[in-house]
């Protein structure tokens, strides 16, 4: 490997022809951005899927729509396989690249499945990203997650705020893993001129969701358990924790909007020198500004699902960080703000589920 250590990124227009890759693209994340791409009038994406090829209506939840989803090429490929990786580069030849691809999960999943999440983000991030600037890939976009933050950062957490003091220890493996990801990515930018650029999405929620009450997160959590006790006339649901602590959420499709905003407007150079100054976090977040505490949460999806019995807040389980706040100004001030309210976009999601 050649050792270029001058940072001479080059800005990369994104073409409705561009052949766009996005890893992951069956999950919340990959899909919200996939369809993104589609209503935007890209034609040349690809995805990758483990086992099963997913069906087009389904994954977009695209009821006689005008989107064409021909445009969309899915290729069995498992990201864990270096030697597959390579391959897929080697056949493919990718442009451009989200890497949305990653094993997530909630506070129970993080911390009983600690080597799984720091081996399998660790070895999908190494793959993705290593082949993406061997194939000369013109930009990648990285998705981390705002667990980067320490456990008692400050409120808002902005982006300078990373590595400023110790992690929450149930999500440490992952954590870890995640800002590998984005120092990987400023790394080779640095190194070998790269333009790999970092987004860090605060807690999403939208179509195609974790339901999986052992391993999803907390919103998509509390709408099945509510909804499965309207159903079978449940008279209480459990609740971890206390339910004071506050979270931000964010539905998936703005989060796709604002990923696909920034591919297009935004190149490592551009985050890496403000003015004369260089600065060391160059990733950016993508978040509301706004949050809720997880009692609201609980209260708001109980009025949309309609359900009538109580809520039980079982203070014996852990209720993890008490705030976890983004400062998406930097956002902000390049254009771009999120659309979708709580309130509507759990109804949205809510009808996906019943449908799914």
């Amino acid at each position: 490997m050649e050792n270029n250590s001058t940072l001479n990124t080059q800005h990369s227009t994104l073409e409705k022809s561009s052949k766009i890759f996005v890893a992951g693209g069956t999950g919340l994340v990959g899909s919200a951005i996939i369809k993104n791409l589609l209503e935007k009038g890209y034609t040349n994406i690809i995805s990758n899927y483990h086992n099963r090829k997913p069906q087009d209506n389904l994954t977009f939840n695209i009821q006689h729509s005008t989107l064409n989803t021909n445009s969309v090429t899915y290729v069995k490929l498992d990201l864990l396989d270096s030697i597959a990786v390579e391959s897929f580069f080697k056949e493919q030849a990718p442009e451009f690249v989200f890497l949305a691809a990653a094993k997530v999960g909630g506070i129970a999943a993080n911390n009983t499945y600690r080597a799984d999440f720091i081996y399998e983000n660790l070895q999908i991030q190494n793959n993705v990203i290593h082949q993406s600037y061997l194939h000369g890939v013109k930009k990648l976009m990285f998705l981390g997650s705002t667990c980067i933050y320490p456990k008692d950062c400050p409120q808002p957490m902005k982006e300078e705020y990373l590595l400023t003091s110790p992690l929450e220890y149930t999500n440490e493996p992952y954590a870890i893993a995640k800002i590998a990801g984005i120092k990987m990515c400023e790394s080779y930018n640095l190194q070998y001129g790269t333009n790999f650029i970092s987004v860090m999405p605060t807690n999403l929620y939208g179509p195609n969701d974790n339901f999986d009450l052992e391993t999803s997160h907390v919103l998509p959590a509390l709408l099945r358990k509510i909804h499965e006790a309207k159903i079978n006339n449940t008279p209480t649901v459990e609740i971890w924790g206390s339910g004071n602590p506050r979270r931000e959420f964010l539905y998936s499709e703005d989060m796709a909007d604002a990923c696909v905003f920034l591919l297009q407007n935004r190149d490592f150079e551009d985050t890496y020198k403000e003015g004369e100054k260089e600065i060391r976090n160059t990733h950016i977040n993508i978040g509301t500004g706004e949050d809720i505490s997880i009692k609201e949460l609980a209260c708001l999806i109980q009025k949309i699902v309609g359900y009538r019995g109580k809520l039980y807040f079982n203070t014996d389980k852990p209720d993890g960080t008490m705030v976890k706040l983004t400062d998406p100004s930097k956002l902000h001030a390049l254009g771009w703000k999120h659309k979708v309210k709580l309130e509507e976009g759990i109804k949205k999601m809510y009808a996906w589920y019943l449908n799914n």
